[in-house]
């Protein structure tokens, strides 16, 4: 009778450890210090944070990336830091100013449409909120919900693509688009953690959690981590 071949032993998945959101972003919170701020976070620490100033460095980051759109952001503001001197210059300024930005024509044209309606119908003053910075043109829900948060001190989640992909990643999320996140983390994320979470967890995707080939064997949450979706990892 020929020898009974033994079979490898089974590998057990790694057990994770219960989700608490507290202990993980309080892990993240100390492993993105060396980084650079989140993009609206490193605007209001050059002394750019009132609603009006949040939302232009908002539009110009759209699908650019911080490194690009905080210096030209910072650029534009220096020379117009509020809606009635913004509104007094042509979008062909405007343009030159934020250039490197991409589609940098189209968002000169409607950061300076904004500016003429703060300063008419506001009277220079962009209120805090979600309706009135969701009606102009280039600003979504992402948008409104950072200034509202880091202008305005409001509680509102912004989720950005490194918000979308994390979550869904630890497991904590179950969703497909980046809307449908901010909806689910507005119904189980606690309060206190609103606005910081695009704070963390930007400077997290971009560096430890990345979209491709994340940096599992040294990610501070690992243990918590569901690791959903991650085939490859370093």
């Amino acid at each position: 009778m020929p020898a009974r071949v033994k079979a490898p032993p089974t590998r057990r998945p790694t057990e994770k450890k219960p989700f608490n959101i507290g202990v993980v972003l309080g892990r993240i919170r100390k492993s993105v210090q060396p980084f650079a701020d989140a993009g609206m976070f490193a605007l209001r620490n050059l002394g750019f944070g009132t609603a009006f100033q949040q939302l232009v460095g908002c539009i110009i980051s759209i699908r650019a990336r911080d490194e690009v759109s905080v210096p030209a952001a910072q650029r534009l503001l220096e020379r117009a830091p509020d809606p009635e001197m913004m509104s007094r210059m042509s979008a062909r300024e405007i343009d030159e100013l934020i250039h490197p930005a991409t589609f940098h024509e189209s968002k000169a044209k409607q950061i300076r449409d904004m500016a003429v309606r703060v300063t008419e119908e506001f009277e220079g003053d962009l209120p805090c909120d979600f309706d009135v910075m969701t009606s102009f043109s280039g600003v979504g829900p992402k948008c409104a919900n950072l200034a509202l948060g880091v202008a305005c001190n409001e509680p509102s989640i912004s989720v950005d693509i490194h918000v979308h992909r994390v979550t869904n990643r630890w497991g904590y999320v179950a969703t497909k688009t980046p809307e449908q996140t901010r909806v689910a983390l507005e119904k189980q994320l606690p309060k206190k953690y609103w606005i910081e979470i695009n704070r963390l967890l930007v400077p997290f995707g971009k560096h430890i959690c990345t979209g491709t080939l994340p940096k599992c064997s040294t990610c501070p949450v690992l243990e918590y981590c569901e690791q959903v979706g991650v085939t490859r990892h370093r």
